[in-house]
Parts: structure tokens; sequence; C-alpha cells
């Protein structure tokens, strides 16, 4: 009974780090479409949707006889499962502005790795990884509410096609970090 009770302690460890979240990569290739929005919709919220998406980043350091080399994988995710829409509200022009969201996030995953890129690390490489990451998602995050509170939701379209040819251009001015 008692290797019964520790191999369930065990395995509650374990299992929730093993089971990885439902993620879309961003690619060029790939538009979102409102089957990719999987959470309840959200009621009494004067938005139509949501988009939940963000960077994530893995990397290895190796000291080679002084000379700090790094590999690093910089990712742009939308998440599905925490993703929603008030479908009697959808429309393709909010699928934009939820698109848009997600472009913002492959924007700072170019700038993410733009930064890698430029920077000698030292000894002390995966702190200094996580600080530029941290910086960055910071900027990440401000940008979608700037996003957001200028276009009120998407409310106001003037504001959203400028966002929109921003957006564009960003992507495009980070072309070489993608």
């Amino acid at each position: 009974m008692k290797f019964l009770s520790i191999l369930i302690f065990v395995i509650s460890l374990i299992s929730p780090s093993v089971i990885e979240e439902e993620k879309i990569v961003w690619s060029e290739d790939y538009r979102l479409s409102w089957s990719d929005f999987k959470a309840p919709a959200r009621q009494g919220i004067s938005y139509v949707a949501s988009t939940s998406s963000g960077m994530s980043f893995s990397s290895s350091f190796a000291d080679n006889k002084g000379e700090i080399e790094i590999k690093a994988t910089v990712l742009c995710n939308f998440y599905p499962e925490k993703s929603w829409v008030n479908p009697a509200e959808a429309s393709d022009y909010i699928l934009g502005h939820e698109q848009a969201h997600f472009d913002i996030s492959e924007i700072h995953a170019r700038i993410l790795r733009k930064k890698i890129s430029e920077t000698t690390f030292s000894a002390n490489g995966k702190k200094e990884i996580t600080n530029l990451y941290y910086g960055i998602e910071k900027e990440r995050v401000a940008m979608q509410k700037l996003f957001d509170k200028e276009s009120d939701h998407s409310k106001i379209k003037e504001k959203e096609l400028e966002w929109e040819a921003y957006i564009k251009k960003q992507l495009e001015d980070y072309n070489d970090w993608k």
C-alpha cells in the first residue's frame, strides 16, 4: 500500500509536465480561423473575442574554452484552449483583429531572436537570455494593450487599419528573424 501511495504521488507530479497544452505555432502560411478559438465564450464583456498568444523559448549553452556557445529556439504560439469568441458576433473583420494580436506576438518573437543573435553572452548566459525574454515580453504585452486601447478592441476602424498597416510593416522589418 505504501508503494502504491508513493507511485500515485510521483505520477501526480509528473503528469502535468507531460501533458502539453495545445498550441498553434505562428506561420506565414497559416491564418487563424474561428474554429481555432476553443475556450468558452465570455459573457458580459464589451468585446467579441480574445486571443491568447505569446512567445516561448528554449536554449542551451556550452562553454567552449571560454567562448560561450548558445543554441536558442524562439516560437510564437497561439493557445486555442485559452482563446474564445462569441459566435453570435463573429465576423471576418473581428478575426482580422485577432490575427493582428497573434502577429504582434510574432513581431516580438522576431525581436527576441534578433537580440539573441546580437548578444555576446557570458558564463551567466541562462540568466541573460531569460532577462532578454522578460524585457521583450513586457514590451509585447504593452503593445497588445495599446493596440486594443487605440482601436477600442477593433471598434475604431480607422485606428484598426492604421495598426494593421503598422503590424505588417513591423513583420517586414524583422523578416530576417522569422
